[in-house]
């Protein structure tokens, strides 16, 4: 028998395994019998009342809910920023559930290069770009999240300044803001409250949640408090500044990508017109690119096309990308 068609027929075994091993760890984490005892013996240590955030809060987060996954991903290089990543996107998905789906979509990918009678090069870039697409659209949810929560900073921040001048202090603030402020941002300062409530130091709960959420302006917060508990200060005229700062940043940041918005928008151009161009050409008279996939120069000019616009997406990226 082929070894290709040997390799192929392993590797999909492979990914169907981990999927259905994935999918059953995650129900087996939430709804199998050792999750039912830890939320009863739960339940009977402190009453049913708030028994269901007693278990959200005291559960440490882990890899996989199966302890051998547990110590195979252990091992894995680079698998803590991964973690990190998975985190800071605010979803519920494990780490293994994203590495089998990284694996199941780079054998799909592998499947379709197949379909295709791609050269090896290029069902391996093929496979690799599958692989890739769960990865890059967790940096997409990151990005959307990290975006949402900076714009809802300012309010919250406002917010706080005033509860505080009516004489509550800094952890009520916290959970004003957090009942009151819409989620994402919410949902995290209800965390430190709840974190503050559970013994767990404000330093600390405030370092958590700027490990959660790697936003510039909610370090900024997170460091004055800091600095302010160790001084002293009056903290609502502080929050009221920083409260100014990221307003008057985000409304520099919105100029500068109207500004920038040509450049954006001759990248995606410049990127997509050739794949266009090759698709249309294919459709008019079909067989005219087969050469560049089955001759060798073809290939090679394929190969230098790829990395020069691979280069000139870089190099319009890094001008029209303006820090603020």
């Amino acid at each position: 028998m082929d070894l290709t068609l040997l390799l192929f027929a392993a590797l999909l075994f492979a990914a169907v395994l981990l999927l259905v091993f994935g999918v059953y760890s995650s129900w087996n984490g939430k709804r199998g019998p050792e999750a039912e005892r830890v939320a009863r013996r739960l339940r009977n240590a402190i009453g049913d009342i708030g028994s269901e955030l007693a278990v959200s809060i005291t559960k440490e987060r882990t890899l996989s809910a199966n302890p051998r996954t547990q110590r195979l991903l252990e091992g894995l290089p680079g698998i803590a920023r991964l973690d990190r990543l998975q985190l800071q996107t605010g979803r519920a998905m494990s780490t293994a559930q994203l590495c089998a789906l990284m694996l199941a979509c780079g054998v799909g990918g592998l499947v379709l290069a197949s379909m295709l009678t791609l050269p090896w090069f290029g069902r391996l870039m093929l496979a690799g770009v599958g692989a890739a697409l769960p990865l890059l659209e967790a940096l997409r949810a990151k990005r959307n999240r990290i975006t949402r929560i900076e714009f809802l900073l300012p309010e919250a921040l406002d917010m706080m300044g005033r509860a505080m001048r009516a004489g509550h202090a800094f952890p009520t603030a916290l959970k004003l803001v957090g009942d009151e402020i819409p989620d994402p941002l919410g949902g995290e300062f209800r965390a430190v409250f709840d974190e503050v409530n559970f013994g767990v130091s404000m330093p600390d709960a405030l370092m958590n949640l700027a490990t959660r959420v790697p936003s510039t302006d909610l370090r900024y917060f997170v460091i004055a408090v800091l600095i302010q508990r160790e001084t002293g200060g009056n903290l609502t005229d502080l929050l009221s500044s920083i409260s100014a700062i990221i307003r008057d940043r985000l409304k520099l940041l919105g100029q500068v990508r109207v500004m920038s918005a040509e450049g954006r928008m001759s990248a995606w151009v410049l990127g997509l017109l050739p794949f266009v161009v090759g698709a249309f050409a294919s459709l008019i008279n079909p067989g005219s690119m087969d050469l560049l996939f089955t001759d060798p120069d073809g290939r090679q000019l394929l190969g230098g096309a790829a990395v020069m616009m691979v280069m000139g997406v870089i190099v319009i990226r890094r001008i029209t990308h303006i820090r603020v």
